[in-house]
């Protein structure tokens, strides 16, 4: 497939019944989310379009449990892109967006739990052990039923630093 002309926007109310059917498109990679989560959520999603459909989406948290809030983390989280759309750019430009988004906050770091970290590892971020992000494994991977135990999940922690 030739790279396709692709737009990225901030997602609407409109989209949310489409980024649940994408996320759960992708559940053997992603945590699902309920419908009420994404609708609540909405102003921290970006959608990326291909001739007025959607073919990706992310979001990201901000994970207030650590410490002072200026030591705030930031979670990249229900990065997806459609099968037939992936390795073109896409998702590279959905996580760029988002990290450009959560940089005027000056997070600590920017976290994600991924199966995938070489492509996380190619935007900069870094694996770190899971003792490091207990905050994150106790309000949501406690949640999850993929695993019996956030230790033995295989999706793996990274983590990246923003400039200053």
């Amino acid at each position: 497939m030739n790279k396709p002309a692709y737009t990225l926007r901030a997602a609407t109310l409109v989209d949310a019944e489409k980024i649940f059917a994408l996320v759960h498109l992708h559940k053997d990679d992603l945590v699902p989310r309920p419908m009420g989560n994404i609708v609540e959520n909405i102003d921290r999603f970006i959608v990326a379009e291909v001739d007025g459909e959607m073919v990706g989406c992310a979001a990201y948290q901000v994970l207030a449990e650590i410490g002072s809030p200026l030591h705030a983390t930031v979670e990249v989280q229900s990065v997806a892109v459609c099968a037939a759309y992936r390795r073109l750019g896409i998702g590279r430009a959905i996580v760029k967006a988002i990290l450009e988004r959560v940089a005027p906050f000056r997070p600590a770091e920017v976290l994600v739990l991924t199966f995938a970290p070489e492509f996380f590892a190619s935007l900069g971020f870094h694996e770190i052990p899971k003792t490091q992000v207990m905050h994150k494994l106790y309000s949501g991977c406690i949640n999850c039923t993929k695993h019996a135990n956030p230790f033995t999940c295989p999706e793996k922690a990274m983590v990246c630093r923003l400039a200053d």
